[in-house]
């Protein structure tokens, strides 16, 4: 599966294991998130088309965060404050040059010496465009490694090697969810994950209420490939926490996963993001897996096919990374399957010390890897709560301290800070629907709101005064009626979890503010909402039955980057949903959204009347002077690409 490790040494290796990538990116400001050696310096040169030096010069200390996450590895923010803005709407290369902190006599290493494939072909240095105004984005979510459709991620590698010029490049990719399955990992990828741990020395931690009290153990415990739902202990209480926490991944409806792969420690969550988002630490990983039994043994055959496709791809998807803004929101397997469902999901996996170490660890990561990145003075409090939990020098074991540990976790299960805004032109606002929820008090089983009413009255306030405004929000708030009318139907006889009942309009208290949102007069003439979580994409035109001309609003769903749905099973539920809520369908005024008219566009090389399509890939949405689409496309991961053309047929 990859060459041997054994025997190599890590001091020899490049500086840097994963990224840079280029993060919040503003005329004055640079956001670069890395994984690389412990201390280390950088130096950052910034030229245009024509070689022009617009800044070079050494990143200042004030300008660097570093979060050690192992003997040999450390997290780093750079954050570089410019001091004459940077030219918009032109090509830019951007140079990242490392030596070591007290090598002031070494040469620097730029980037064409230590990850030549972070560069285009004929380009000196990873290059990008800044824009203020948004006319071209891409957009996806849902990227599953062991999944066998082809990396949406190399499709955005390709879109930004082919722009010729730079208005035609995108201003950002936004990546709205599931960017890493931690509750649903391959055994070869759990195997790779135990050899950057190894490699790196990642720090290890302490568990309460297993069969492990220490992750260390999870290296040869018998049930870590494939059995990890095995590891708590046998009583009544656990028999709840595996149905509601290990056993909503098992969905016989709308999707199949694996829980026995789960990630358990801060360690597994932090190796897994850089192994999906680099080809370097694949360097590391050995050809000799676990021991199984025949049947085991077939399935990891199986899945390795499928990593090495995968891993064969990361040149081209670090690229990416490197080459255009990227910005993050979680939605529920960065964290677990179905993350805080329900009022009674929520006491049942927080009340047990194991369950809520295992969300707190995913927690943990995505902060350091994906939320510190968005916005970093909003989560700037936490990270400087992370240093006592890191800080394993003065116990000298590699050890996590326990009890920092565990206050950082209950503060990241009480941050609500995890959304942000962009000033762009249209402003963006990023929505987080998965710690704010509207909680039922009654039935505590039910699907919570995915947001309560004081985060929608904040939603609200951000939209104040906008003409355009793009959204994003996980789920799509209108998607497809007959899945959400299966959703409800499965939580009225008690079993959301089977389904994944997660909607915005399963709620009626989230429901209802939500709507009156779009129905209040001073919101904006044009909303732009972009999705993903569903693994099929779709795009709908949607006015107010009694206000036909503002707002108008855009749902446009992209999904998934590397996933796709049972092509079979959404076939029939497309056609199903044309029937039974065709325009003038009675079952049309049982639902919550009856005064609004949706007009679902057709994707091109449909077959006839398809609505959704199903293939990996990336969204594309290009967007007029107003900040309304002119053109909305799902560029597929392979080749070929769908556009989804306007249709005056209603539903």
């Amino acid at each position: 599966m990859a060459e041997q490790a054994r025997g190599f040494d890590l001091h020899e290796q490049v500086p840097v294991y994963a990224g840079p990538i280029l993060r919040r990116a503003e005329p004055r400001r640079l956001c670069l998130w890395l994984a690389a050696k412990p201390d280390l310096t950088f130096r950052l040169r910034v030229t245009d088309a024509k070689q022009h030096c617009l800044t070079d010069r050494a990143v200042m200390a004030k300008e660097i965060t570093e979060i050690p996450i192992g003997a040999h590895a450390t997290l780093w923010l750079l954050e570089i404050i410019l001091s004459e803005p940077l030219p918009e709407a032109c090509f830019l290369h951007y140079d990242l040059g490392v030596r070591d902190r007290n090598g002031t006599d070494t040469p620097w290493q730029f980037t064409r010496q230590w990850a030549p494939h972070l560069c285009q072909p004929g380009q000196p240095a990873p290059r990008f465009v800044l824009k203020t105004t948004i006319d071209r984005l891409l957009h996806g979510s849902c990227r599953r490694p062991h999944h066998p459709a082809a990396d949406g991620l190399c499709r955005v590698d390709r879109e930004l090697a082919s722009a010729q010029d730079a208005s035609g490049y995108p201003a950002l990719l936004m990546l709205s969810g599931d960017q890493v399955y931690a509750d649903d990992v391959a055994g070869p990828m759990l195997h790779a994950i135990q050899c950057v741990i190894r490699t790196l020395g990642l720090f290890q931690e302490e568990i309460e209420g297993a069969d492990v009290n220490h992750s260390e153990q999870l290296f040869s415990h018998q049930k870590s490939f494939y059995r990890r739902d095995e590891l708590l202990p046998q009583s009544h209480s656990s028999e709840a926490l595996v149905e509601k926490f290990f056993g909503g991944v098992r969905k016989p409806v709308f999707t199949t996963a694996s829980a026995g792969n789960h990630l358990i420690s801060f360690a597994e969550v932090i190796a897994m993001y850089l192994l999906v988002w680099s080809p370097v630490p694949w360097r590391w990983v050995t050809d000799d897996g676990p021991q199984l039994d025949d049947s085991l043994q077939h399935r990891y055959q199986q899945e390795a096919e499928h990593i090495r496709h995968f891993r064969d791809g990361l040149e081209s998807a670090a690229r990416a990374l490197a080459s255009v803004p990227v910005y993050m929101i979680f939605d529920d397997h960065d964290i677990t399957d179905d993350w805080n469902l329900s009022a009674l999901w929520e006491s049942t996996a927080y009340e047990h010390p194991f369950s809520r170490r295992i969300i707190g660890n995913a927690l943990m990561a995505y902060l350091v890897c994906q939320g510190w990145g968005n916005a970093p003075e909003r989560v700037e409090p936490l990270i400087r709560k992370l240093h006592p939990v890191l800080d394993v020098e003065r116990r000298g074991d590699g050890v996590l301290n326990r009890q920092p540990q565990d206050q950082l976790i209950t503060e990241l299960l009480a941050f609500n800070n995890w959304h942000y805004t962009l000033s762009t032109v249209p402003k963006i606002v990023v929505l987080d629907t998965r710690t704010r929820r509207w909680r039922s008090e009654i039935t505590r089983s039910r699907p919570s709101g995915l947001m309560d009413w004081e985060a929608l009255t904040d939603f609200q306030h951000e939209l104040l005064d906008q003409h355009s405004v793009i959204v994003v929000s996980p789920a799509p708030m209108f998607g497809v009626k007959l899945i959400e009318v299966i959703q409800k139907v499965f939580t009225w006889f008690g079993r959301p979890l089977t389904v994944d009942a997660e909607n915005w309009m399963a709620h009626r208290g989230a429901a209802n503010v939500l709507l009156n949102i779009f129905r209040y007069s001073g919101t904006p003439d044009n909303f732009v909402i972009l999705s993903g979580d569903v693994h099929y994409s779709f795009a709908y035109d949607i006015r107010l039955r009694h206000h036909p001309e503002t707002p108008r609003i855009w749902q446009i769903t992209s999904s998934g980057i590397r996933n796709e749905f049972p092509d079979r099973l959404l076939d029939w539920l497309d056609r199903l949903n044309r029937w039974l809520y065709a325009a003038r369908s009675p079952l049309n005024w049982f639902t919550k959204r009856r005064r609004m008219r949706i007009y679902p566009r057709l994707p091109s090389g449909r077959s006839h009347g398809e609505r959704l399509w199903n293939r990996s890939g990336i969204g594309e949405v290009r967007l007029d002077s107003e900040g309304a689409p002119r053109e909305i496309r799902q560029l597929n991961a392979d080749t070929g690409e769908t556009r989804f053309e306007a249709a005056r047929t209603r539903v």
